[in-house]
């Protein structure tokens, strides 16, 4: 534990929800960064519009439910949950309007200069009216379903983040009923974006939004009435799902159940058009019992993640990302004897830039292989007809021992992980659902193989899930071994996780919720030590996010000890850097580039016998003391200083793609100014892939 010394004062903390809101500021600074391709810059707001929506399924409901409940629980910053929740607005209003001024005053008049565009409906010409018309009797009219507002007809159930339209009438209906007032909703089956057809596009690419041909023929769901306004809103819900797992037998089943209700928990946003009359903004906010606080007007589509068709419909590469190919190791090829090549020597894989097809084939080739007997995996996300699933399915029907252990509560992936649940015990597998209380979010395989008479055992461990996709666009770090100690320890890991004991001590791997955040907290506070007796004290650390408040005090002692701290901190971060007499020893930086960063690495400079950990643990209080998480030391020099090099390094001297901490809790992009320009990102793709 570390001592107090004033390290507790709010002051020193950043507000948890706040930073989050600066990392999504600093993802909305690519959409307009004019050296980004163009389709990719739209893409960067997509994933800011997509990131504040989870960020008020989850963080703002919390928030929300505490304040309802009278809760006055504060975090190291003391801020309460009311005050949170109006800083919160006043930033997340700032934040919508920026999204929607680059959408508007940047993107779409530089899209309509590369002939690719999306008019709005009082800008069609004759020809795109007509075809609009033909589509929508043919497309829409069949399947949208108007209901008015009257004593028979009450507000209808609005889904979470569904497109829906308030409609002002005048006249009668033809049963004499004046009713004022109607709610479209949009199918979700229904594409967001239709693009029109070249002969009425000329020579541009035309694309028609779903709301704009909603709000164009609107009119002919109402025949004999007069549509006087349609306005299209978006509710944002609660999303966070709620099981009692003392309580339920079967774990599987209770989420099942709970999954529905996902869609109509309570409202905590409405985003809607601007030129929504007030009176009827004032009905919306009633219905939802929302305040102004909770209202977003926008002057555009009330959803914007979903401009992201836009850049899958336009096939342009000279408007996104060179294409790369990520590198196989040298000694490895895509018909090579996987187990043969982890004999010779560990393999150490740097994803995007190294190829993820290693994994694939350590798993594929398990799975044909007679001599395997056994393997076991953790999943926590994975794709969707996943060849590694594949894999498992197949090596369950040879006969082999396959045990998956799936985490069913991994946010917004459950339903697709029931479903594989499913897939893998039809198969034959055995399913488990790790350990009741604790998310399991460690990466680990095990292969069990029978040689000459005795069963060797070769693991996998990662940063990152098993997920193909993610393995393109994420950077993450693997390693593929047969180091009997390593091994020794993923499979006391997976007893732990399959059955009942106490934790069994393990002799490399440092393992949550019981090792590593005890050790981390010892290895900080032994740089300080050693920076106390006058020898060099180094830490490096790279992170999705940093939270917890032991660690953080323990940094600010190191760094009143004199020990110099270098953190890449991609998202969330509490700690205040620079500050005079506490932090000023710590640097804490953000890369946000064409690639998630979501590696996990540690180092201790450990008095010139440095210690290095890949981990899947961010410092945060659910990875140290509600998850099952894994770090691994990473032994071997050479690998070693692959890690450090790559992972921490490269990107402290990153000039172009980083964005350094000030103790005001601010962030500014750092400028290569006279320096050469230099984005760890694409130093990597040059050095290490094959493009």
């Amino acid at each position: 534990m570390t001592s107090d010394m004033g390290l507790t004062r709010p002051e020193l903390y950043i507000n948890r929800e706040l930073s989050q809101l600066e990392f999504n500021r600093r993802v909305l600074e690519q959409a307009k960064d004019d050296s980004v391709p163009l389709l990719e810059r739209l893409r960067f707001l997509c994933i800011a519009s997509t990131n504040l929506d989870e960020f008020f399924e989850i963080r703002v409901a919390g928030l929300k439910q505490q304040v309802a409940h009278g809760a006055a629980q504060s975090g190291p910053d003391n801020l309460t949950p009311l005050e949170q929740l109006k800083r919160i607005s006043e930033t997340a209003h700032a934040l919508v309007g920026d999204q929607y001024q680059v959408l508007n005053d940047v993107l779409l008049p530089r899209l309509r200069e590369q002939r690719i565009h999306l008019p709005p409906h009082g800008e069609w010409d004759e020809k795109l009216n007509e075809w609009v018309g033909r589509y929508f009797n043919r497309e829409l009219l069949p399947v949208l379903s108007p209901f008015s507002l009257d004593p028979a007809h009450p507000f209808p159930r609005i889904l979470n983040k569904s497109l829906n339209f308030m409609v002002a009438l005048e006249g009668k209906d033809a049963f004499g009923r004046h009713s004022g007032t109607a709610i479209v909703q949009a199918p979700r089956s229904l594409p967001r974006i239709i693009e029109a057809p070249p002969a009425h596009a000329g020579t541009e690419q035309v694309f028609v939004l779903l709301s704009s041909i909603i709000q164009a023929r609107v009119g002919d769901l109402f025949p004999g009435m007069k549509v006087i306004g349609c306005y299209a809103f978006r509710v944002t819900r609660d999303s966070e799902l709620f099981v009692d797992e003392e309580e339920v037998d079967d774990l599987l089943r209770a989420l099942e159940g709970e999954l529905p209700a996902r869609r109509f928990g309570d409202a905590v946003r409405i985003e809607v058009a601007d030129d929504c009359p007030p009176e009827m903004l004032s009905f919306l906010t009633a219905q939802f019992n929302l305040s102004a606080d909770d209202v977003y007007q926008v002057h555009g589509p009330v959803n914007l993640s979903r401009l992201q068709t836009l850049y899958e419909l336009v096939e342009r590469p000279d408007l996104k990302y060179a294409g790369f190919t990520p590198a196989l190791p040298r000694h490895l090829s895509s018909e090579a004897d996987i187990f043969e090549a982890i004999r010779n020597g560990d393999i150490l894989l740097h994803h995007p830039f190294q190829s993820f097809a290693p994994v694939v084939d350590f798993l594929r080739q398990a799975a044909r292989d007679p001599r395997v007997l056994a393997i076991r995996q953790t999943l926590y996300r994975t794709g969707v007809d996943s060849t590694i699933v594949q894999s498992l399915v197949d090596a369950a029907r040879q006969g082999k021992e396959v045990t998956v252990v799936i985490e069913l509560r991994a946010r917004f992936d459950e339903e697709a992980n029931i479903e594989l649940a499913s897939q893998l015990q039809e198969a034959g597998a055995h399913v488990v659902y790790g350990v009741v209380g604790y998310k399991t979010h460690c990466k680990l395989a095990l292969v069990v193989r029978r040689e000459d008479r005795a069963l060797r055992r070769y693991v996998h461990v990662g940063t990152g899930n098993y997920h193909l996709r993610t393995a393109r666009t994420y950077t993450d770090f693997g390693l593929l071994s047969c180091n009997p100690v390593l091994a020794e320890d993923v499979q006391r890991v997976f007893q732990q996780l399959t059955s009942l004991g106490r934790a069994s001590k393990l002799k490399l791997l440092l393992q949550s919720p019981f090792t590593l955040h005890k050790t981390v907290l010892e290895l900080i506070q032994q740089e300080a030590a050693l920076a106390r007796q006058g020898r060099p004290a180094h830490i490096m650390a790279k992170m999705n996010a940093l939270t917890e408040s032991q660690v953080v005090r323990a940094l600010y002692e190191a760094s009143q000890a004199g020990v110099k701290i270098d953190l890449v901190v991609r998202g969330i971060c509490v700690l205040r850097p620079g500050v005079a007499g506490i932090s000023e020893n710590i640097q804490v930086r953000s890369v946000v580039g064409r690639f998630l960063e979501h590696a996990r690495i540690f180092y201790f400079h450990n008095n010139g016998q440095p210690r290095v950990y890949l981990s899947s643990a961010d410092w945060m209080e659910r990875n140290f003391f509600r998850r099952v998480e894994v770090a691994l030391p990473v032994e071997e020099p050479s690998l070693r200083d692959r890690v450090v090099n790559e992972g921490l390094r490269s990107y402290l001297s990153d000039n172009t793609q980083a964005w350094l901490l000030h103790s005001d809790g601010g962030y500014r992009r750092i400028s290569p100014g006279t320096h050469k320009p230099r984005s760890a990102q694409q130093v990597l793709l040059e050095t290490l892939s094959s493009s």
